[in-house]
């Protein structure tokens, strides 16, 4: 089998573990597509849908995505990013905004005749990311289940609470992301531990520990 996982950077890995790497060593039969890209909201898996997915011609795609929507919705401190380098209109996704993309996406990938796998995004950066996350989330679900399609809810699976409060995310962050994804730092383990987080290090990306628990989920959910 053939799989596409489309999403963000929890999709692409290549800051902190990648459940994707992790999936083709769990159903080493079946060959995993990666189409994550860092930083990206429903509105960019829209955009490039042809070219990263269909282009693959899959047996059946993985999607995951809403933690860029939430952040961009309830941290305004990062809009110009998602603005400028995003090209998200006005910086940030709306919640309604997100439930009409998200469920065109389903759409546009069933016109292909492909099965299609929804997860729901973890995260525990915050308490205020984390309730709008579960908004965003809850969007995802009802497109899926309107389309009686199968939904992982990896949010619920992976999460600790209560979680604490911590500062907002703002441009600094994204910033750190980018310089330290290009110098090759992977120091996760002893970031989690100073932030105190469970299966993150930073409260938004997983540990190489964190995808593999993330991994299993997903090919418990794909055999069932």
């Amino acid at each position: 089998m053939r799989v596409v996982c489309f999403g963000d950077s929890l999709t692409w890995g290549k800051y902190g573990g990648s459940y994707v790497d992790a999936l083709a060593l769990l159903k080493p039969a079946d060959v995993f597509i990666n189409a994550g890209v860092g930083g990206d909201t429903v509105i960019n898996l829209l955009r490039r849908l042809d070219e990263d997915v269909v282009a693959h011609e899959p047996d059946a795609v993985f999607v995951m995505v809403g933690a860029n929507d939430a952040i961009s919705l309830c941290y305004p401190a990062t809009r110009p990013y998602y603005q400028q380098v995003k090209k998200i209109p006005e910086g940030y996704v709306s919640v309604d905004a997100f439930g009409y993309a998200y469920r065109t996406l389903l759409e546009q990938i069933q016109l292909h005749h492909v099965p299609i796998w929804i997860g729901l995004e973890p995260g525990e950066y915050s308490p205020v990311l984390d309730a709008t996350l579960h908004l965003f989330n809850a969007r995802a679900r009802e497109a899926g289940e309107s389309l009686n399609l199968p939904v992982l809810d990896l949010h619920a699976l992976m999460h600790l609470s209560p979680l604490e409060e911590r500062a907002p995310l703002g441009l600094n962050t994204i910033q750190l992301i980018g310089r330290r994804s290009r110098d090759g730092w992977n120091d996760y383990e002893a970031e989690r531990e100073r932030g105190g987080f469970s299966f993150t290090f930073d409260g938004l990306h997983p540990t190489p520990e964190g995808a593999q628990q993330i991994a299993r989920h997903i090919a418990a959910y794909i055999n069932g």
